[in-house]
This record gives structure tokens, C-alpha cells and sequence, in this order.
């Protein structure tokens, strides 16, 4: 797969996303045929415009929580709209069992 189209299936996969589930970087990854590759999702993630409609604030470290700092600006933001979507966080954690998207 070439790199564009290594990021083009990276998008595609992040916008299938449903509202009320979240996806780790590596279940990203290996669903959109970039297996071993969640630090790329990370950076075309990192890089998106602020205008995209690309749901990035469904996209959690394989832990269950929020890359980001915690109090961060961007921490807050993720945990807000994740919450308005219906996904319960409980001492900062996201259950996979119950909201993981697999595809």
C-alpha cells in the first residue's frame, strides 16, 4: 500500500467511527490495513485540519483513556464529546468491552 493510500484507508477508517464507541490507534490501524502502524494514526490525527469532520475524539490508547494530558484543553474537549455521545468514563477510563468499535 503506497503512503497515500495508507492514509487515505487511515481516514476512511476514523470517519466509520460510530457516535456513542471509541477505536485505539492500533485497532485503527490494523482495520484500515496498516497493522502495527498506530503511531502513524496518531500523526495523521495530530495534523488534521480544524475544520475536518474526521471524529478524532473517538480514538483512545489501548488503556481506555485519553492520550492527552489530563486538564488539558484538549483532554477535556475529547472526554465532553465522548460523554455527550453516550460513553461512560469512569476515573478517567472507557470500558473497551462495552464501547470498542471493531468494524
Amino acid at each position: 500500500m503506497s503512503p497515500n493510500d495508507s492514509h487515505q484507508a487511515i481516514l476512511q477508517t476514523l470517519a466509520s467511527i460510530p457516535s456513542g464507541y471509541v477505536c485505539t490507534y492500533g485497532a485503527v490501524a490494523k482495520l484500515s490495513g496498516n497493522a502495527g502502524k498506530a503511531r502513524y494514526v496518531g500523526h495523521i490525527l495530530k495534523n488534521l485540519p480544524q475544520s475536518s469532520s474526521i471524529p478524532w475524539h473517538r480514538v483512545i490508547n489501548s488503556q481506555g483513556r485519553s492520550s492527552f494530558p489530563a486538564h488539558s484543553e484538549r483532554h477535556t474537549l475529547q472526554i465532553t464529546r465522548l460523554e455527550k455521545e453516550g460513553v461512560q468514563i469512569i476515573n478517567g477510563k472507557i470500558k473497551l468491552k462495552t464501547y470498542l468499535w471493531q468494524g
